[in-house]
């Protein structure tokens, strides 16, 4: 594999470099002082960002794009063998790697890496511990998948030894990564066109956690089915955490006020540290900033400073966010798009003031829709009121048949209330006209449903 000299600025051509981790990749690089260029299918603020900072940015992914002086190409795991660009930085023998690679090259730049991982949650808590080292006045260098309103954006550079940052399973690309500190949020079954089943995943997060060194640390949720597999013989030190007493860090006395967000007593080995407030929504928000606080106190950080920390976190953008009232009609959106993550935000849904809660849910992937069909219609079921729209393919073609509308059946199956449409033009009549003051509307899916939400708002 390619290795990047940081010390020698090349020039770096980004294929998809719109995404949200490629896009915060390039920024880094950017004001390292290397000249990129790069693809993606159409514009958005973050490719405005890149352009501001001196990228060049071409719209369409064609073989053109690809133009010496060339020292590297980088491209996503969504990016195919038949892709024209790709095609044709190996046809020109330019050196050629993925982004997680990149991001592991990145990484080992700083002596205080941490890399946050799980089926679900990783965003949520890459900000919680973010928010807590800008709290710390630590100047990480900060890269999330999502937008954090502290730094206004998905990346940061900072000048310290902390860098923080997601790892996702998909494809192994954690695998490429040697962090100092790691955290494991869950794992359960999912990104399941590329993992057999969910030993296939759970062999993959074991790989995970022996990248770690010697003098580094593993957190890890102790609610994990036989999580004792996973660290077992690891030579790190591996500390344990959950939302009760059973683990080294824990929550008890836990109480939600009316916006669902949580106050709790900290535990560690069963004592109370402190009283925890919370600025988010759901218990999982709950084992997500133990998790964080379990961090921040292996990294020597204060408590008063972890508190203060979780007072200014409000969430990052798509996790349950709050996004207008129309009429009277609570407008919030969330990225949930496992049957997991759904009924973590339902319950959370549950605690907020409304009469009806109503759940628009577009279902993201083929492959993820086909295998969890039964437990989506179980999730989604937590809702007074569901409305489907058809399914977000991503990086899919529909080889197996599964379509919304087998979704709808089964939700009916339940005796839920559902309703299904193809465009989201007939969402927004169906919801003017059926959804009522003191209402609770959620967008929810990993796709574009959100613009639902933001239509109706007139955003």
């Amino acid at each position: 594999m390619y290795k990047i000299d940081f010390e020698k600025p090349i020039h770096i051509h980004f294929i998809g470099i719109g995404g949200i981790s490629m896009s915060g990749l390039a920024e880094i690089l950017l004001k390292e002082g290397f000249t990129i260029t790069g693809s993606d299918s159409k514009e958005t603020k973050l490719t405005d960002k890149l352009s501001n900072l001196g990228a060049t940015i071409y719209y369409g992914q064609r073989a053109s794009n690809i133009k010496e002086p060339l020292d590297l190409v980088v491209y996503t795991a969504a990016i195919h063998d038949d892709n024209e660009e790709l095609q044709e930085a190996k046809k020109r023998e330019i050196p050629c790697i993925s982004r997680a690679e990149l991001l592991g090259q990145i990484m080992n730049n700083y002596a205080n890496s941490i890399a946050i991982s799980g089926t679900h949650g990783k965003t949520t808590t890459t900000s919680m511990v973010s928010q807590i080292l800008l709290e710390a006045q630590a100047d990480p260098t900060i890269s999330v998948g999502g937008i954090l309103k502290s730094i206004q954006g998905n990346i940061k550079v900072g000048t310290s030894p902390y860098f923080v940052t997601e790892a996702c399973e998909y494809t192994n690309s954690f695998l490429h990564f040697n962090p100092k500190y790691s955290l494991i949020l869950n794992i359960e079954e999912d990104h399941l066109d590329f993992f057999k089943d969910l030993d296939d995943i759970r062999h993959s997060f074991r790989l995970f956690a022996e990248r770690l060194p010697k003098d580094g640390t593993l957190i890890i949720n102790g609610e994990i089915n036989g999580y004792e597999e996973i660290v077992r013989g690891l030579p790190c030190k591996v500390l344990t955490y959950g939302t009760d007493d059973r683990f080294r860090y824990g929550a008890a006395n836990i109480t939600f006020n009316e916006k669902a967000c949580a106050t709790y007593d900290l535990l560690k080995d069963g004592v109370k540290l402190e009283t925890i407030h919370l600025n988010v929504p759901g218990l999982h928000n709950v084992s997500n900033s133990v998790a964080s606080i379990a961090l921040g106190l292996e990294l020597g950080l204060s408590m008063d400073t972890m508190k203060k920390a979780f007072v200014h976190f409000t969430g990052t953008d798509r996790r349950f966010e709050y996004k207008g009232d129309l009429k009277g009609i609570t407008i919030i959106d969330d990225y949930a798009h496992h049957p997991t993550e759904i009924k973590a935000t339902l319950h959370a849904a549950k605690d907020y003031p409304a009469k009806n809660i109503w759940c628009i849910f577009q279902p993201h992937t083929y492959t993820r829709t086909h295998a969890f069909l039964k437990e989506f219609a179980s999730a989604l079921s937590l809702s007074d009121k569901i409305i489907l729209t058809d399914i977000y393919a991503a990086r899919e073609t529909n080889e197996l048949g599964i379509s919304s509308k087998d979704l709808e059946q089964e939700l009916k199956k339940l005796g839920a209330e559902v309703y299904y449409f193809p465009t989201f033009d007939e969402v927004e009549h169906f919801v003017l006209e059926h959804v009522l003051p003191d209402d609770l509307l959620i967008t929810m899916g990993a796709g574009d449903v959100v613009k639902i939400g933001e239509n109706l708002l007139g955003k």
